[in-house]
């Protein structure tokens, strides 16, 4: 039998006695999501409050054991316990984030625990990067170029629940988080009971079949998309929320939506999602080519080839153009601008340092492993656009050599990469480029900068090995030259930095590269760091940084996981 359960709206409440409710970070319709702490494991979570429908939560007992069942009963997404009242809503949030976390993998937050009351449900999952999309469309318009964006990584992890057979049914900006960094993660999955459940959350990005009260599959799906991107470029909804669930679904289907007048190249995209009629939309293909077209024209427009200087700095200030500047904010643990920087970024060495040697080796961007005709992916894997526009074409034919002698890489050039080692799985990333990494590893931090350089750095919990993926835009021709000059920055600051051998000449698959090895810190946190670095054309690149405990460096699971790196690595599809 069912009992009430008290609502949880205050700071300082616990929800199923475990989860503190510390600071509304969102509230809407049918919605509020809070920053919170998990007290029995002492780690930040996000709480979301949601309305659901009463089929979901109105079952009848079984004479088997569901007498004494409550409502309210937390179905651990850790132990698997299941409770006996409305397990449809959480076996569906649960299954939904399992399926997608495989399929999204850093796209989809994490679902820790489930917990429902009568006429609701609390989910509970790891803290997203950022902030939700609300708090970026209180700003104003923001441009086409970052809602276009925002919109593919958006779009990556829709295709990809779609594909899975998913429709989210309630998305909207309060879904998606996403930070000054171009991270996005979309939450909320699996609420709904069916493709025909009415729409309880944030009405006025619901579609015009389900302001009806058809439902909506994945045509719904792509009309809110439309219906966010319009906000951004445009600085106002698609549609004002009227206050009430059901005057602002009558105004969903009722109003015409206004011609976007902002948003530029982005507009035959949003006007062709927010087609009345759900068979009028536009596919996703086309939505991702419109995208994709407009961060590659946004690219092309900012390479400057008089001014190839690296980027060395993710957080925008700019080119540096000497190895003092910054460093007293790197040895205080900042970047330039202020940002604290968390332990993952740092380590290694300070992040301007470091980010300076990635920006570096990722303009050096060449293709690791596989055949040696610079072809990217396997024709048969289905291609995902990324949440930043892939680099561009990757030479087919050999770069010529540096006029530095090529020696031997310390790593092992690999095997072909159609099998990979036993533990580790094949990890896609939102900005298009795939690797292979141990099981159970995710990005633990993400940067990005303005002209579409960025850092992807990958780990796991207890893990104490990393993998930092860079790419950059804005390099020199000579990748150990390259190196060289930026070794002063990172000695300056990187604590206990000590050069391993010379810098090395490589050619990588037909590639101009280098490699690059140090030690960083002391004691029992000294670290070594493989770096390669390899040309892609352009003054593009990559960078692969492979950072292990110093005592681990070498050893036959060290060499394996490398090897399993450099041969697996593939950048992103033109």
């Amino acid at each position: 039998m069912a009992m009430v359960v008290t609502v949880h709206d205050s700071a300082g409440e616990l929800v199923a006695g475990r989860y503190l409710l510390l600071e509304v970070v969102l509230r809407e319709e049918g919605r509020t999501c809070w920053l919170g702490q998990d007290s029995a494991l002492c780690r930040p979570v996000v709480l979301t409050w949601t309305r659901v429908a009463a089929p979901d939560l109105v079952r009848e007992e079984s004479a088997a054991g569901t007498a004494g069942a409550e409502a309210g009963q937390s179905l651990r997404g850790e132990t698997g316990q299941r409770g006996q009242t409305g397990e449809r809503v959480a076996d569906r949030i649960l299954r939904a984030a399992r399926l997608l976390g495989a399929a999204c993998p850093g796209r989809m937050a994490a679902v820790l625990d489930v917990i429902e009351e009568p006429g609701s449900v609390w989910t509970v999952m790891e803290r997203p990067p950022g902030a939700p999309l609300t708090g970026l469309l209180s700003g104003g318009p923001v441009g086409h170029v970052r809602a276009a964006r925002i919109g593919l990584g958006v779009l990556d992890v829709l295709a990809a629940a779609h594909a899975e057979g998913v429709s989210h049914g309630e998305l909207g900006p309060g879904q998606v988080w996403t930070d000054e960094f171009g991270t996005v993660t979309v939450t909320g999955f699996g609420r709904t009971g069916s493709d025909d459940a009415p729409r309880l959350t944030a009405p006025a990005y619901a579609s015009p079949e389900q302001a009806r009260g058809e439902g909506g599959a994945a045509a719904a799906d792509l009309w809110a998309l439309g219906a966010m991107m319009y906000e951004m470029t445009e600085g106002r909804p698609a549609v004002r929320d009227r206050g009430r669930l059901d005057a602002t679904l009558r105004a969903v289907d009722r109003l015409p939506i206004r011609a976007p007048l902002r948003a530029g190249p982005l507009a035959p995209a949003v006007q062709g999602l927010l087609r009345w009629d759900p068979l009028e939309r536009i596919p996703e293909a086309v939505v991702r080519e419109a995208l994709t077209r407009i961060l590659r024209q946004d690219l092309e427009e900012s390479e400057a080839p008089e001014a190839p200087t690296p980027f060395f700095g993710l957080d925008g200030d700019g080119p540096d153009h000497g190895p003092d500047r910054g460093r007293d904010a790197r040895r205080a643990g900042r970047a330039r601008g202020g940002r604290l920087v968390g332990r993952p970024v740092l380590l290694g060495g300070a992040l301007v340092a470091t980010v300076a040697v990635l920006a570096a080796l990722a303009v050096m961007g060449a293709l690791p492993g596989g055949d040696t005709t610079g072809t990217s992916a396997s024709p048969s894997a289905p291609s995902r656009s990324t949440g930043a526009l892939p680099p561009g074409p990757v030479p087919t034919a050999p770069v010529a050599p540096s006029g530095r002698a090529p020696s031997a890489s310390p790593s092992p050039s690999g095997s072909p990469s159609g099998s990979l080692p036993a533990g580790f799985t094949t990890y896609r990333a939102p900005q298009g480029f795939s690797v292979a990494l141990p099981r159970g590893w995710r990005p633990v931090d993400t940067q990005s900068s303005g002209d579409l350089s960025y850092r992807v750095t990958l780990g796991a919990s207890g893990d104490p090995r990393t993998l930092a993926v860079t790419y950059s835009t804005q390099l020199g021709p000579d990748p150990v030259a390259v190196w060289s000059d930026l070794e002063p920055a990172l000695r300056a600051g990187t604590a206990g930095y000590r050069r391993v051998g010379a810098i090395r000449a490589v050619s990588y698959r037909g590639m101009k590269g280098a490699d690059m090895e140090w030690y960083s810190g002391s004691g029992d946190e000294r670290l070594r760091t493989f770096g390669r670095g390899f040309l892609v054309g352009g003054h593009r690149g990559f960078s692969l940084r492979w950072t292990t405990p110093a005592a681990d460096r070498g050893t036959a699971a060290d060499r394996r996981a490398l090897d399993a790196v450099l041969t697996s690595f593939r950048p992103p599809v033109s």
